[in-house]
């Protein structure tokens, strides 16, 4: 599985990049905290895979990058897509490492 560090995830952001960012924690998880992701929660994901671009880069994320990374597997093996990306850390990374204002929980 591919992942990206919230290093390049930061990166990618500040140089304006064309990638797609799905956050698939629940709605109560994106509340408390969120990085700009489109909110797609894991457990609805395969009604949703139209959202899914399927020409540029996309990045998924969760809380530690145990979701996502579950999901990326799923999407690569039931949809045959190979432009995926997991968060590695997920959003506990990102706050530590990036943004140390958004909360942790």
């Amino acid at each position: 599985m591919k992942e990206v560090t919230v290093q390049e995830l930061k990166s990618m952001r500040d140089s304006n990049a064309d990638f797609q960012l799905i956050d698939v924690r629940e709605e109560h998880e994106y509340d408390i905290a969120n990085i700009g992701g489109e909110l797609i929660p894991m457990g609805t994901i395969m009604e949703h895979v139209d959202r899914i671009s399927k020409d540029k880069k996309v990045i998924i994320h969760c809380r530690s990058g145990a979701r996502s990374a579950s999901v990326v597997q799923l999407l690569e093996s039931s949809q045959r897509l190979s432009n995926l990306y997991n968060l590695k850390g997920g959003i506990l990374a990102y706050a530590k490492e990036i943004d140390p204002s958004l909360p942790t929980y």
